[in-house]
């Protein structure tokens, strides 16, 4: 089985390489820094004596994203699975300060980003004879997340659009699912220290009373690209602990300057 991920080198992405790669598999990471994906390549290398190849990519980039695809897929012109998980937020407040050039780079990174993955790995999936295709969501899309502004947008854009392809692509059986996780402990949630409020508010509302990690989410990843899933596509999976069941968490630590008129977010 060979499978690509997109931001590969760190988190949720190198958690799924890591994982596929004790299950056997031939796995490509790509992402836009090339020291990280070294790094992680090494130390996978190093942990289970198992070669990782990476791609420097930008997911914006369709071009990139054209050329990454098809060095992953290589001679055979065959991929099995892809893993979507680059994306990020940029730009967070209310929404009478949000910034409308930052609000449609997330749109682009995540949504367009996920749409150029999708779009040149049909032909590459299709020749393994039905591959699978995973995209990274949040609970973001369906749980409220004050401030979190157009990264709410774009995951719920990301579950659509996985639901529109399992349609559109299930007579070629190739297979779309996206992954919803809530707060998992990488390296991107650092900024939040365990001792603040924000902190506090995620647990709170953690019915499981711990946050998650990379290799929970790794883990149904891997079950959604093998065989064992063969029947599953169209479907949004929730890995929170039971986070979604109550309410979302509260940033308002984050906002300053509040007043009558507005609230602005804390840069």
């Amino acid at each position: 089985m060979k499978v690509l991920i997109t931001g590969g080198g760190t988190g949720i992405g190198r958690a799924c390489a890591e994982s596929l790669v004790k299950y056997g598999a031939d796995v490509i990471i790509c992402g836009r820094t090339l020291e990280t994906l070294q790094t992680a390549s090494e130390e996978i290398h190093s942990a289970y004596n198992a070669k990782v190849e990476y791609l420097v990519c930008d997911v914006t980039d369709e071009e990139s994203v054209e050329e990454c695809l098809s060095k992953a897929a290589g001679s055979s012109k065959i991929l099995d699975g892809v893993v979507a998980n680059a994306g990020g937020a940029i730009g967070l407040g209310t929404y009478q300060d949000l910034d409308a050039e930052q609000y449609l780079d997330t749109l682009k990174l995540n949504v367009l980003g996920t749409m150029h993955c999708v779009k040149h790995s049909i032909p590459y999936l299709a020749n393994s004879g039905g591959g699978s295709f995973v995209g990274m969501s949040s609970i973001a899309s369906n749980l409220t997340h004050r401030y979190f502004g157009a990264y709410t947008v774009s995951k719920a854009g990301i579950e659509t659009m996985m639901r529109n392809a399992a349609d559109e692509y299930g007579s070629m059986k190739i297979r779309f699912n996206a992954v919803r996780p809530g707060f998992i402990a990488t390296e991107i949630m650092e900024v939040i220290p365990r001792d603040s409020e924000i902190f506090k508010s995620y647990v709170e509302n953690i019915p499981l009373g711990e946050v998650g990690k990379p290799e929970d989410v790794a883990s149904l990843v891997k079950f959604l690209l093998t065989s064992e899933s063969s029947w599953i596509t169209g479907q949004i999976f929730t890995i929170d602990g039971g986070h979604s069941l109550r309410a979302g968490p509260d940033y308002s630590e984050f906002l300053i300057d509040k007043n009558e008129d507005s609230i602005n977010y804390g840069r």
